[in-house]
This record gives structure tokens, sequence and C-alpha cells, in this order.
């Protein structure tokens, strides 16, 4: 992927949103990652729908990873389902109707379609187990939609399910995804300050978990235990004073915000819809489940909260919307344009997804303050004075020096 900066519809806006309250907005809003429609919606311009797509494609290689197959669900529900389930008036439900009065509602997760899809192709222990998934729009009627991208009433989701014959079965898989799950945010570049957390369990079991990132902007308290790399929800202190699993004191209390939720379901959905297999003696059983949440948004959000500094983003490379950010310094030579133009192609043809700063309208100083603000990983600058050793001036995005790379050599320094 490569793109010239002026051809780039967006811009850097100068001064933040007033009206935004939460630093991962502020930031993405700023460096022209997204715009807000109204609260708790946005739009994904070209920088952010890159990095999107990055962090999309991290959780899908994890979820192929451990068996899931990727499908795509309806995010219009018909509402009779929810009636099955007993869910028809959960308060973050969107209700809508036909002309003709027929009732529906807009998706804010999907188990009441997943089971009846499952139900017309599972129907013996052969079966099972299996796990579907999708990456989807989900939509929730939210009060709250003041924290930018940590809570919105209309985001993509990866949610996956997962059918078992036994419990036993179910736990195995359970922890498989967890593991899982640990990769993913490893991978997006926030691992070292996540934690794999005990929550409450609501109906379906007696804890749930999170995955809960570190954040003064959190919207959780938890309690960590740094031996185990695991915390414990405020919400269930009292149960586990101590660490559920080597029972040593917990650290805390810890401002944090969810970016993934792993949870057993049982057989409560399954159940509504009937949904049994026939086991090896030919008897039906019911069928257990579990469900495995992360919101591509949210994580983009939670990335962009921790990762910045006073003058920008300093995006991880696994999830950046480019590798560098190739700058030409306006130059009465137009020598140091064609080389540069030149480096631009000849990064392109390689593969390395490039930002090109092609402008000629931008002083030195602003285009260096805007390549903060936007935060790709490296920046390659083109100068009359680089080029008179046939050199770029190569600077790491959070790093305070720079250092001059042969043109014939810059990609041992980029990917």
């Amino acid at each position: 992927m490569a793109m010239r900066q002026s051809r780039l519809f967006t811009k850097i806006e100068k001064n933040p949103p007033k009206d935004e309250e939460s630093l991962n907005a502020l930031l993405l809003e700023r460096g022209g990652f997204i715009h807000r429609l109204m609260s708790g919606v946005y739009s994904y311009l070209p920088l952010g729908l890159l990095v999107l797509k990055k962090i999309e494609q991290i959780i899908r290689e994890e979820m192929n990873a451990v068996g899931g197959q990727e499908v795509l669900m309806p995010a219009l529900h018909p509402l009779e389902n929810y009636i099955k389930t007993g869910r028809e008036n959960i308060s973050d439900l969107f209700h809508t109707a036909l002309g003709n009065g027929s009732k529906f509602v807009l998706g804010q997760s999907h188990e009441e379609v997943v089971v009846p899809l499952v139900q017309h192709y599972a129907h013996s222990y052969k079966d099972l187990p299996l796990a579907v998934y999708q990456i989807q729009t989900k939509f929730r009627n939210e009060l709250r939609a003041k924290s930018g991208l940590f809570r919105g009433r209309e985001f993509p989701m990866k949610d996956m399910y997962s059918f078992h014959l036994t419990e036993d079965d179910f736990e195995k898989y359970y922890d498989v995804v967890k593991k899982a799950y640990i990769k993913i945010f490893e991978r997006a570049g926030i691992g070292g300050k996540t934690y794999f957390t005990y929550a409450a369990g609501g109906t379906f079991s007696k804890f749930s978990h999170e995955f809960q990132m570190l954040t003064p902007a959190g919207e959780d308290t938890i309690y960590t235990c740094e031996k185990c790399r695991i915390a414990v929800n405020d919400e269930i202190k009292d149960v586990h004073k101590n660490c559920p699993e080597c029972g040593g004191a917990l650290s805390g209390p810890k401002k944090a915000i969810e970016v993934g939720n792993i949870f057993p379901l049982k057989t409560k959905f399954s159940g509504a819809f009937g949904l049994t297999v026939k086991n090896e003696e030919g008897k039906e059983v019911p069928v257990f489940m579990g469900c495995y949440g992360i919101g591509l948004s949210r994580l983009m959000g939670a990335v962009a909260e921790v990762c910045n500094d006073q003058n920008g983003l300093i995006w991880p490379e696994s999830v950046a919307p480019f590798s560098v950010h190739l700058v030409y310094l306006r130059s009465d030579d137009k020598n140091v344009r064609a080389e540069a133009d030149k480096l631009y192609e000849k990064l392109t043809v390689e593969g390395t997804p490039v930002l090109y700063d092609d402008r000629e309208d931008k002083s030195a100083g602003e285009k260096f303050a805007e390549s903060d603000i936007i935060g790709i990983p490296v920046r390659a600058v083109v100068s009359e004075k680089t080029l008179k050793s046939a050199s770029v001036e190569l600077k790491g995005r959070g790093e305070k020096d720079f250092k001059l790379v042969k043109i014939s050599e810059i990609k041992k320094y980029v990917k």
C-alpha cells in the first residue's frame, strides 16, 4: 500500500475537537483517522481504515489458527428470536419495524442468529466441536457514548461462537481461545498493558473473563497479580481478595478499559432454540456454547490511548497505516523532488507500505509536526542536505535522534 499525501483528501486538524473528552478520539480525529458523525458513531477515513484492516487481519489470523470458520451474518434480526431467549427488552437493543408492522432489532450480538444457523447443519456428535466467527457491524443503544472509540453505538466487532458436545470439551477450547486473545493483544502492541481478568459471570456462569488494558482513561477498576499476569475486576474483589490462581496479594486499584471478553454460555441459547445433537449412543443431548468478542474499533482506540506522546500518535509497526513516512523537503533544486519521487516508486515496487509527503506548499517544520501527529513508525526525509551524501534522514517515531542512511541501503531499516 502506498499513497501520496498530496492526494489524501483528509487534512490534519490544527485544533483538536472541542467537544471530545477522550484522548483516543482527540488523537485520531486530529490525525485524520476518524471523523465523528455523532456521539458514538464515526467514519473511518483512509488512514484509519488502514489501521482497522491491520487489526482485522491480526484477529482473523488468530481465529483461523484456533479452528474458527469465518461467516457473515445479517445485522437485521427478527424480534421473535429474542423473545425465545428472553432478551427482547434488554436496554441496548435498537428496535425497528417494517411498514407492515413486522418487528426487528439491529444486532448487538449474534447468539439469536448463530444458533438457528448451526442448528440447520449440526445434528450429530460428528458435527462438533464447531467454532464460527464474523467481523461485522454491531449496533447498541448506548446512553453513555462519550469515550471516543471505547463506547460506540455503531462499531465493527469480531464475535465468535463455539459449540461442543460436552462441557469438558468446551473448557479445553475456552483455554485455547484465551491464549489466542493474549497473542492478539501482544501483536497489536498492547500486550504489556493487558491482563486476563476475572469478572462477574452474569446468568451464564460464576465468572466471565475480560481482557483489560491499563489506562488512566479506563472505565473499570482492576486489581492485578504481576506474578500470574492476571487481574480481578473490582466488581468481584470481595470474592477474590487474593489472586485466584496463585493466592498471592493483589495490587491496585488500577484504572483499565476492556478490550475483549470471553465467557461460557453453557446451554442458555442452545436450549432456547432446542439445539441438540445425537451422541455416540444415539441420544439427543444439549450443546454447550462459548462466546468470544473483540471490538475492532475499541482495540484501535485502546492502542491510540496508550501509544502516543505530547506530539501525537506512535503506532506499533503491526497496526500502523504505513511502515514509512517519506518526507520530501521543498527545494529549488528539481533534482531533490526527482530523487524523492524515485525513492517513493522504489519502495512501492518493493512492497514497503509508504505514505509520501510530496506536498510543495508545506514547510519542513509543518511537515515534521504533521508526521508526528500521524505517528507512522519511521520517518525518512529527502532534502538537498541528505542527497549530498546520497542518503535519507531516518528517525523512529518517538525517538529523539536521527541517522543518515544511504538510499541504496534503506531496505535494511524499513519493512
